[in-house]
């Protein structure tokens, strides 16, 4: 997250209701799944009376109010959207996969066993080289293991900054919540109203009057009332973003926890048991080369009589087998046979598929037929 991000989320707020009549542009609201009911958000005292002092400032024979009622809170909701999708994008939680795995495989890396050749060769290594080449890699080794531990904690101190910083926004994004829901309560509350009585009252001066212009008035008037409708559609789909938001913040904030205590994990846990285990390999290392040396001796004469015997027995008994084979399995002309038939009634079938679906379909062109010639027989009789 940006500077201006964390500002503006550092900020405290409360719902807010205005009626801005400059023009403002919006974004296009993506489909929402459900939305949920407006009538069963839960608003304080104050906030109740908010909404009902604001409903009586709605001027619905006001085009440019009813273009603009709510376009601040909405547009408030794009912003945000699109700041936490950017501090999502941002964020590389792979590199610090990367690392996690580069640390397990570096540690994986130093064998105490490994730089002790098999064979007969290890009889001929001298103890105090093979102990030398050890300590090598494991400063080797450790090098690196410091190198990547030090960029993890850096990584591990930015993950706890984004984790408050999502408070933030979850919090903030709830602020814009309760400021939709208030403004499309108050703008329900004002249509019920005029719907109950302005818009009456001019329907029945113009058919008392019986002059256009009264006539077109109403008509004008419940014009407004139905734009007015669809804003308020149009808000309660903004604010179902809001409420789509809300677990996904969540989300992104659980991965940042779980990716931090993994990190944690791998610095007070791992490495230090690994460091440990190490010095228990380099202080075993001389004890067992004598050991290492005669193991080889009898793992590679036991091995070669193992091989020499199994070999013996797989090419005797693939031998025998081959000599009983006929030139052409049984099998093979069964699942020749199963498949010729398959295939014969497979044919079948489409064929026969292929006769119904045709024999439809001429009762279908027919009927099209018969509706075409009908409409156009009631088209010519008007």
């Amino acid at each position: 997250m940006d500077e201006n991000l964390m500002n503006d989320l550092s900020a405290v707020e409360a719902p807010s209701l205005t009626l801005d009549l400059a023009p403002a542009e919006t974004a296009e609201t993506p489909k929402p799944a459900a939305p949920a009911a407006v009538e069963q958000t839960p608003l304080s005292p104050a906030e109740q009376k908010m909404v009902q002092d604001f409903a009586q400032q709605i001027d619905l024979k006001n085009s440019a109010l009813i273009l603009n009622y709510g376009a601040a809170s909405q547009k408030k909701i794009a912003d945000f959207s699109g700041a936490a999708l950017e501090s999502v994008r941002t964020k590389d939680l792979g590199e610090v996969g990367d690392m996690i795995t580069g640390l397990v495989t570096e540690l994986r890396g130093f064998d105490a066993a490994a730089e002790q050749p098999k064979g007969l060769r290890g009889l001929f290594k001298k103890a105090g080289n093979q102990l030398d080449e050890m300590k090598t890699k494991y400063a080797k080794a450790e090098t690196n293991v410091e190198r990547i531990t030090s960029m993890l904690e850096g990584h591990q101190v930015t993950l706890l900054k984004d984790i408050k910083m999502l408070d933030k926004m979850y919090e903030k994004n709830l602020v814009y919540f309760k400021e939709l829901t208030m403004y499309i309560l108050a703008g329900r509350q004002k249509l019920a109203e005029v719907r109950a009585t302005e818009l009456p009252a001019l329907v029945s001066k113009a058919q008392a009057s019986g002059l256009p212009e009264d006539a077109q008035a109403a008509r004008d008037f419940e014009d407004q009332c139905n734009r007015f409708e669809k804003k308020l559609y149009d808000l309660e789909l903004t604010r179902t973003v809001s409420i789509q938001m809300a677990p996904q913040i969540r989300l992104v904030q659980n991965n940042d926890a779980m990716m931090a205590e993994k990190i944690q994990s791998s610095i007070v846990n791992t490495i230090p048991l690994w460091k440990s285990q190490m010095v228990l390999a380099l202080g075993l290392a001389n004890s067992q080369q004598a050991i290492s040396a005669q193991r080889a001796v009898t793992d590679m004469t036991n091995e070669l009589l193992k091989k020499n015997a199994a070999a013996l027995k797989m090419g005797t008994i693939e031998a025998a087998k081959e000599s009983e084979r006929g030139i052409v399995d049984i099998e093979t002309l069964q699942q020749t046979n199963r498949s010729l038939i398959e295939t014969l009634d497979e044919v079948m079938k489409i064929q026969s598929d292929g006769q119904q679906k045709r024999a439809a379909a001429e009762e279908e062109l027919g009927r099209i037929e018969d509706e075409l010639k009908q409409k156009l027989l009631e088209i010519s009789t008007r």
